[in-house]
């Protein structure tokens, strides 16, 4: 038989202040993108939670924007919906 598998504990305390980075080649539209996705999942992110840094070659760009989570489950799905974009190489 099987059980349930209790949900995993996480290591961050929610609520909390939470970085959130993805890179990607670097265009005009990266950063946008990015917010867009996150505040599908957290709406009152502000424009100044958002800061980038472009790669010492210029190539890439990484975004970070903070993010207020409330859960491990609406990071997991900011994360999901962000490695889910063309645009974004990579999340951390």
């Amino acid at each position: 038989m099987n059980t349930p598998k209790p949900p995993r504990d996480s290591a961050i305390e929610f609520p909390c202040d939470f970085p959130v980075k993805a890179m990607g080649l670097a265009s005009k539209t990266l950063h946008l993108t990015v917010l867009e996705i996150v505040r599908k999942h957290a709406p009152d992110t502000a424009d100044t939670a958002l800061k980038t840094r472009p790669s010492s070659n210029g190539k890439y760009v990484s975004v970070t924007v903070t993010v207020h989570a409330t859960s491990q489950t609406q990071l997991d799905a900011i994360y999901t919906d962000l490695t889910a974009s063309e645009q974004v190489l990579m999340a951390l």
